[in-house]
């Protein structure tokens, strides 16, 4: 786009709101297939993809990573990114470092809603907050896979299993793709088994008032970005449960900066409920999240 803006005198500048892990990532892939990154800290598994849905061609994801480099290149003089140095100081640099023509990369902060700007529907709200407030303060995990990622039948189960097998609160929010009742797809007596410390939402909740609620102790996150940002900025720790595009590099560098630990699915390349359950209790119960709770906490800033 930039040649027909330059052709108007309109300088054209590249908004980029994935992280710079994950570009520099592919980056680095598109100009040097056979060299390692300088950090190991990002990388994908063989059965991961990126940038494109799991069934694309492997064709495509190069054709589409060419083209999001040939957009960074022609930003005019400067790339705007939706991240911070506090985050990713080095791959915002690495990534500086990959583009011919060297424009300043200006970080724009994480750039999510405040909780209290955040719409919402009072009567949800108020019957998600009321049921949060009887609870213990930093023991409850809100479950959340956005709002363009849909779990299998299996792997709904499966997280069902590890919130349960867990025996730590939760509010899962649901989505299902093709109007399936949730009833349905939970193991049975499910919901008699866990009425007293889960709440199972369906449709959508305010995710940032949630997560600033002093009870939240965890986030299970399919990790977009946005919501990536969202729960750094409010000092909530993240459970890692990656599936397409961005995502499985984004877990990796929550792993890497120490503000969350990722559910790693077995050799079978499927989501196990007792995996699951291990990792929402190192992360919201147990001293070995202690560190990780400690530094949630220290990137979202003072008073968090």
């Amino acid at each position: 786009m930039r040649p027909i803006a330059s052709s108007c005198g309109i300088p054209a500048v590249l908004f980029q709101t994935t992280g710079a892990a994950v570009t520099s990532f592919h980056f680095h892939k598109l100009l040097h297939p056979v060299s390692d990154l300088p950090s190991r800290g990002i990388f994908l598994r063989d059965h991961e993809t990126s940038f494109r849905r799991v069934k694309a061609p492997s064709d495509d994801t190069h054709k589409s990573d060419q083209q999001f480099f040939d957009c960074s290149e022609q930003s005019t003089e400067i790339l705007l990114i939706k991240s911070c140095r506090e985050i990713e100081d080095k791959y915002i640099d690495f990534h500086f470092s990959l583009l011919s023509n060297q424009k300043r990369i200006i970080p724009l902060d994480a750039l999510v809603k405040k909780p209290e700007e955040e719409e919402d529907d009072d009567n949800n709200h108020s019957q998600i907050i009321q049921w949060l407030n009887v609870k213990q303060k930093a023991s409850t995990v809100f479950v959340s896979f956005g709002t363009e990622c849909y779990l299998t039948k299996e792997e709904f189960q499966e997280i069902a299993l590890g919130l349960e097998m867990s025996n730590v609160n939760f509010i899962w929010v649901v989505r299902t793709p093709n109007g399936e009742k949730t009833s349905e797809l939970l193991p049975k007596g499910y919901l008699d088994r866990v009425k007293e410390r889960g709440l199972i939402f369906e449709g959508w909740a305010p995710q940032a008032k949630i997560l600033k609620h002093e009870n939240i102790g965890g986030f299970v996150s399919h990790c977009g970005w946005g919501s990536l940002l969202e729960s750094m900025s409010l000092g909530v720790p993240i459970i890692a449960v990656p599936m397409q595009y961005d995502q499985p590099s984004n877990a990796r560098l929550v792993v890497e900066i120490g503000d969350g630990f990722e559910v790693v699915k077995g050799n079978d390349r499927k989501l196990n409920g007792a995996e699951v359950a291990r990792i929402i209790k190192e992360v919201v119960v147990e001293d070995a999240g202690e560190g990780m709770r400690r530094t949630a906490k220290e990137l979202a800033g003072p008073g968090k």
